[in-house]
């Protein structure tokens, strides 16, 4: 289970970096794209779904 809130907590932080933005660069939908990938990475979550 903490497993899974942590991930929660990374990826709501990776979100509420986004919303603070009234509009996105491609290079902060990139960016936050990486995170995610890494935030899940770091879960244990298969690569294949990464």
């Amino acid at each position: 289970m903490a497993l899974f809130s942590g991930l929660s907590e990374k990826l709501n932080h990776i979100f509420s970096k986004l919303t603070k933005h009234g509009r996105l660069t491609e290079l902060e939908i990139k960016t936050a794209m990486r995170e995610v990938r890494i935030a899940l990475l770091e879960a244990d979550v298969n690569i294949s779904v990464v």
